[in-house]
């Protein structure tokens, strides 16, 4: 018997994963104060990773994306679209 764990269930949903269907998202990526590489997908709650790279965020965020998309209701995702990311000015003190 082999216990789960988060890299036993990655590798049970990438095994599983030429049944899945491709889908494309559009992820926010940002870069921190460190140096590190942060991603998000904004149509997806929750779902963020980070990286020393933005290939290896990106390979992390893959599977936190392939986890999120088996707690997500379809039709929920299905009418959620990334519009757009905007800059607004703001006077503070």
């Amino acid at each position: 018997s082999q216990s789960l764990n988060y890299d036993n269930l990655v590798e049970i949903i990438n095994q599983r994963s030429h049944i899945m269907k491709n889908s494309l998202f559009t992820v926010y990526i940002e870069q921190d104060e460190d140096g590190v590489f942060v991603g998000s997908v904004p149509s997806v709650p929750s779902c963020y990773a980070q990286g020393k790279t933005q290939e290896e965020m990106l390979d992390s965020l893959r599977d936190v994306l392939r986890l999120c998309l088996r707690n997500i209701d379809v039709k929920v995702l299905e009418k959620t679209r990334f519009v757009g990311i905007q800059n607004v000015k703001v006077t503070h003190a």
